[in-house]
């Protein structure tokens, strides 16, 4: 399967793993990408563009730490690599300090399932078994009130994030954690 930009899954995964040296951010890529995927499927979009997406959102991270410089000092280390201008103009929309609007669909989703995922997998680790069969969105929504919880994660971009998708909250938090489940050994949450 070929991405925009001739780019298949395994260049995407090379790129991230080149730049995110950390398991857990791989792991949060792979957990987005989950999400995004699934999205794709049910919107009949390109599953292949969307989970290169997915995988690079972050992938400058480790070497662009501070704000704003991630992501915008990663952009042209992808584009010189040959990624797509609609993946990287995603990667770029998912930071609203880029000042580059979410428009496409592929964008809002991007942006609708990154903080989530994060928020999804730190639920799942503070479950007795550590395993995202034990989490449902009513105990995500629970947290979500939580401040001291997960306290990195910004809770407004998660209600923005379904806002613009058009979803209602509780489905898009159903949805991910689902999304996520079907992939939670490869995520290290299956308990």
């Amino acid at each position: 399967m070929q991405y925009a930009g001739g780019m298949n899954r395994d260049q995407a995964w090379g790129i991230l793993c080149e730049f995110t040296k950390s398991e857990g951010l791989r792991k949060h890529a792979l957990a987005v990408e989950a999400c995004v995927v699934a999205y794709a499927r049910k919107f009949g979009e390109d599953e292949a563009t969307w989970s290169a997406t997915a995988l690079l959102h972050d992938f400058d991270w480790e070497i662009h730490p501070e704000l704003p410089d991630h992501p915008i000092k990663g952009e042209p280390i992808l584009a010189e690599r040959g990624v797509s201008e609609e993946i990287r103009r995603a990667v770029l929309s998912h930071a609203s300090h880029s000042g580059v609007p979410r428009v496409s669909p592929l964008e809002k989703t991007l942006f609708a399932c990154d903080e989530l995922a994060g928020f999804i997998t730190a639920v799942a680790l503070v479950k007795p078994n550590r395993s995202l069969a034990e989490v449902e969105a009513k105990s995500v929504r629970k947290k979500m009130k939580d401040k001291a919880f997960a306290r990195s994660v910004n809770r407004q971009d998660i209600l923005d994030g379904a806002q613009e998708l058009g979803i209602d909250l509780d489905q898009h938090i159903d949805f991910c954690v689902r999304a996520m489940q079907s992939r939670a050994a490869e995520l290290g949450l299956a308990g």
